[in-house]
């Protein structure tokens, strides 16, 4: 069976992926300075994990991963990393303020401590193992009065970006989480210091997430079928890091779904036959192994219009595509487009690249439109060479998981998983 290794596993966001990927049978190897993650194999164990050992250690002690390293020697080699422990400062002292020894320490944990891991993992780890860092949307955002959160944050994803780049056999994530209702959170809102309104005044679905979302997506990053997604963010946060609105956000009536709902989706076909046909092809292989669905399926709709749009306009394919779909579902449903990441023959790589920002601005304001109807949207960018059959079979997972109940905090999102140099660079 897989193994992985979690840090920061003893409570919140940890806590909920060690869980989630003990009901999918893996090893699992658990991490936290707590002693209370000795308590957390048992509970493991008995939701189906293959194994389940705990370790009790301080990340930023050198000696203490060393150990661990030895440890590990002796243990089934890892397929996963998921560095999620760290800190926040809630001290509220300005940064000039501050003594070195207390922004140190955060800056050890959060930025250092995912970096010495890695090294000393590093022997331990398959060929093709993933690497998954939790950072933050602070991490895109300076929030004042934290400390070095934000810069600590912000450093973890470009670490992780570089490592993709220096081990590309390996699939590097980075997971930016939103506002989550941990312990921590719950608590403050019981206690009335912290009003549920003023929570989500900046999140365009309207709700907290719950940290089962937040590691549905963890587990799903740290599946090999997650590989294309290497040197990208995936940021899960009801579209706050999208939203640029001066309104407050209103809060859902909706009740989320479970994760486990099934999903049936459809595709909503371009102009390209070929390409069409590999998606309809696909789908219908895939549903077709799948058992009959029980209870209410998540609806979800998998899109080609911009891929070979007619004139070569992908912005006014996007909205076509956008407004067809909001047309036939009025409420709860999602949306994955498909977006070129290289020009068209006849257009232009600068004529594509002003198209295609702009186009991705328009997936990020439908998903702030629509929020408050339960709808999504989410974009893939893609090269000519994952049109092809292969890649299609390929790239259904994702698109699965964009569209589906474990990824219902994600919207809004545009992610470049091309691997072109245009894309990036124009």
């Amino acid at each position: 069976m897989p193994a992985v290794l979690i840090t920061g596993a003893a409570s919140g966001i940890g806590r909920a992926a060690a869980l989630q990927f003990a009901q999918q049978g893996w090893d699992c190897l658990l991490v936290d300075i707590s002693p209370a993650i000795a308590e957390l194999p048992a509970h493991c164990l008995a939701q189906g994990a293959a194994s389940a050992q705990a370790f009790a250690l301080d990340l930023t002690d050198a000696q203490a991963l060393a150990r661990l390293g030895r440890q590990l020697a002796a243990l089934p080699a890892l397929d996963a990393l998921v560095n999620n422990a760290g800190i926040s400062d809630s001290s509220g002292r300005p940064l000039a303020e501050q003594a070195p020894a207390q922004w140190q320490r955060l800056l050890r944990l959060n930025l250092q401590a995912p970096q010495a891991l890695f090294e000393t993992c590093l022997p331990r780890l398959r060929a093709n193992a993933r690497i998954v860092n939790v950072s933050s949307g602070a991490g895109h955002k300076a929030i004042p009065w934290r400390g070095l959160y934000s810069p600590s944050k912000a450093g973890l994803i470009a670490w992780s970006q570089s490592l993709a780049q220096r081990y590309p056999q390996l699939g590097v994530t980075t997971l930016c989480p939103g506002f989550v209702r941990t312990e921590l959170v719950q608590g403050l809102m019981d206690a009335g210091r912290l009003a549920l309104a003023d929570a989500v005044a900046k999140i365009p679905l309207g709700r907290l997430a719950e940290p089962e979302e937040m590691a549905a997506a963890l587990v799903f990053l740290a599946q090999p079928e997650a590989r294309v997604l290497s040197g990208q963010v995936l940021s899960v946060d009801g579209g706050s890091g999208i939203y640029g609105g001066s309104s407050r956000c209103a809060l859902s009536t909706a009740v989320p779904a479970p994760l486990r709902t099934p999903l049936h989706l459809q595709l909503q076909a371009g102009s390209s036959a070929v390409g069409d046909d590999l998606w309809s092809q696909a789908l219908q292989a895939e549903e077709g192994a799948r058992s009959a669905a029980t209870g209410a399926p998540c609806q979800g709709l998998v899109s080609t219009q911009a891929l070979e749009p007619a004139g070569g306009d992908v912005l006014e394919a996007v909205l076509n595509a956008g407004q067809q779909f909001a047309a036939a579902h009025p409420r709860d449903a999602s949306l994955v487009l498909l977006l070129p990441a290289t020009a068209p023959e006849g257009v232009s790589a600068w004529q594509h690249q002003t198209a295609l920002a702009a186009a991705r601005m328009l997936v990020a304001t439908l998903a702030c439109e629509w929020a408050t109807q339960g709808l999504r949207i989410n974009a893939l960018l893609l090269s000519p060479e994952q049109s092809t059959g292969a890649a299609v079979v390929q790239l259904l997972p994702l698109v699965r998981f964009l569209a589906g109940a474990q990824a219902q905090f994600v919207t809004g999102q545009s992610l470049d998983i091309s691997g072109t140099k245009e894309s990036h660079h124009g």
